[in-house]
């Protein structure tokens, strides 16, 4: 026993720290709780946050190509991989062109939608604050005579439903 304590006792040797247990997660819960018990051990340490990955561009195409590969004979057998893999770039390029088009088609026309949705809205707006200006008149109108009272306000009354946008009843209650 002695012999192990001096080995434990070594000068200028930092102690071993107990290494924790291993702990294998079996459900996503489980893993996620571990995760953040491992981040609150040492609060003060930053966590990692990752960056969002930036979006694949592929290769520019080459300006000047210099191997131009025709099919007159002599073509050697690797020839054929070489040609694949330069298709295959190609094709990548021109799905990635397309994509980037389509989504700036999308943006446009989504831009445009919002647009007439707004312009809508503001004519129904001012359809409405006309209304309610109308309204207004109608009701705070200070008239001196008692008829010219009666026929503003019947007036007031038939505007009010001549812009009205509702459906035409086909009958109206109380008149005949």
């Amino acid at each position: 026993m002695a012999a192990a304590d001096k080995k434990d006792a070594r000068p200028g040797k930092a102690p071993k720290k107990e290494s924790q247990p291993l702990i294998i997660a079996k459900t996503p819960a489980e893993e996620q709780r571990l995760k953040l018990e491992r981040l609150m051990r040492n609060p003060d340490k930053p966590a990692p946050i990752p960056e969002k990955p930036k979006e694949w561009n592929p290769r520019a195409p080459p300006e000047f190509v210099r191997d131009v590969m025709g099919s007159s004979a002599g073509a050697g057998s690797g020839e054929f991989h070489v040609y694949r893999h330069l298709r295959r770039r190609e094709y990548q390029r021109q799905d990635f062109l397309e994509r980037i088009s389509d989504k700036q088609k999308l943006d446009e026309e989504y831009i445009e939608k919002v647009k007439e949705n707004q312009k809508a809205a503001e004519e129904r707006t001012a359809k409405r604050r006309k209304k309610r200006f109308a309204k207004y008149l109608t009701n705070n109108v200070f008239v001196v005579s008692a008829g010219s009272e009666e026929k503003s306000s019947s007036s007031a009354s038939e505007a009010e439903e001549q812009e009205d946008d509702a459906e035409v009843p086909s009958f109206i209650m109380g008149k005949r």
